[in-house]
């Protein structure tokens, strides 16, 4: 039976490849829906706003895909990885691409900003009900065992 420090270390684990891009989505589909509020004099600033959530996710991806990796006593499926790495992977260079395209096509790229948001929002949803469905179904049969 493993100790409190192998199932604490594991949670951590876990907790950085699974729950904590969710709240990363969620907060950058805020942070993008305020941006777009402001009363901004030209494209230019929201674009390089906007460009720069799209590179850090993008980034940060990388590292979500590397933590889920890490995860010993469990291999993610191809909905763990469409959901964690794929699907967020697009929305954001969604948005990077969109602010390079900002200056020549505004309202296409405004577009992309709508999409890259509410597929963020969907993405944080399904791995929200995903993260609970989890913790109900799996972890209390195994309590219960």
């Amino acid at each position: 039976m493993p100790g409190f420090e192998e199932w604490e270390s594991f949670y951590v684990i876990v907790g950085a490849a699974f729950s904590s891009p969710n709240v990363v989505h969620f907060s950058a589909a805020l942070l993008l829906s305020a941006l777009m509020r402001v009363p901004w004099h030209g494209i230019g600033p929201a674009a390089l706003l906007w460009g720069t959530v799209g590179f850090a996710g993008t980034l940060y991806i990388f590292v979500v895909a590397r933590r889920m990796r890490a995860v010993a006593g469990y291999r993610a499926d191809w909905e763990d990885w469409t959901y964690h790495a794929f699907l967020p992977l697009v929305a954001y260079v969604l948005l990077l691409l969109s602010a390079f395209a900002a200056r020549w096509h505004a309202h296409e790229s405004l577009l992309g900003v709508a999409t890259a948001t509410l597929l963020q929002l969907f993405i944080g949803i399904h791995n929200s009900w995903d993260t609970v469905s989890y913790h109900v179904l799996v972890r209390a049969r195994r309590a219960k065992d």
